[in-house]
């Protein structure tokens, strides 16, 4: 029996030698402590194109664009500006996001009509209002998954690209390796290029003078982001991707960035990070 080291707590087992019979084995048993965990169940979340999402993202423009960052001059003012941004969008998330309970059944089509629906069944137990919910249910699965097979159609140029079997399969590049025009497919052979090809500048003297004959250039200045840049850079990001530790998305950028200030605002502190180099 081996148990951890200084596991004086799991070190309550028996040996029943009675049990063994015709075996020369005995029966262990051991005692294993069982402390009591709190399993979080629920998580905050803002549903994707609700009306608790439009509030967050107008009240992260409307509070971000009103952020000095004209003046960054060195890192320590950088990083304040950093944290003021992300003090604003967890502001933001705390106050619009809405607690909602993990389960196996949690779906991405569930609205709150589905909500409403099953709760008015579940008062009345009527047939009438679960062939609404059902209805309900069915209209609203529909809706979703219309509008998710519209953006693979539109993204990807054909329905087809729904299916994985449809695709085509990429084989792996494989290739064997050939010294002096054949194949190393035995390990002396193997073994015969890879000794050779890395001893062949053993003991080669090597002339440093070569590089005064590079042509010196100056260093360029980094030029700043142009508006135009940034909006082709974030135009091509996946709107679907799930959000970072700041809550974002490529999509809530998106919208914030149309903000002529928000995005001024967003260039600055770029280009504040490449002449800091920080």
């Amino acid at each position: 029996m081996f148990l951890c080291y200084e596991s004086a707590k799991l070190d309550h087992h028996s040996i029943h030698p009675e049990s063994c019979l015709s075996s020369n084995h005995a029966s262990l048993t051991i005692d294993i402590p069982i402390y009591k965990e709190d399993i979080c169940t629920s998580k905050l979340l803002i549903p994707s194109k609700s009306d608790q999402e439009t509030a967050f993202i107008k009240e992260i423009i409307l509070n971000f664009k009103n952020l000095n960052t004209y003046s960054i001059a060195d890192t320590d003012n950088l990083e304040c500006i950093v944290n003021q941004l992300r003090a604003i969008i967890d502001q933001a998330w705390t106050k619009n996001a809405k607690k909602s309970k993990i389960s196996k059944h949690s779906k991405q089509w569930w609205t709150d009509e589905c909500s409403c629906s099953l709760n008015n069944y579940r008062t009345t137990r009527s047939l009438d209002n679960w062939k609404n919910f059902k209805k309900i249910v069915k209209n609203i699965k529909r809706s979703f998954f219309d509008v998710k097979i519209q953006e693979v159609v539109n993204k990807s140029h054909g329905p087809w690209k729904l299916m994985n079997w449809i695709n085509k399969c990429k084989l792996p590049t494989i290739e064997a390796i050939k010294r002096n025009g054949c194949l190393c497919i035995s390990p002396e052979s193997l073994w015969d290029a890879l000794h050779n090809t890395f001893n062949t500048t053993l003991n080669r003297r090597v002339d440093p003078n070569i590089l005064h004959e590079i042509e010196h250039k100056p260093t360029s200045r980094w030029y700043p982001f142009s508006k135009e840049e940034f909006k082709q850079a974030i135009s091509k990001c996946n709107d679907s991707s799930a959000p970072g530790p700041d809550k974002l998305t490529w999509r809530h950028l998106k919208y914030i960035i149309k903000q002529d200030e928000c995005l001024i605002n967003i260039i600055n502190i770029a280009d504040a990070c490449i002449n800091l180099r920080h």
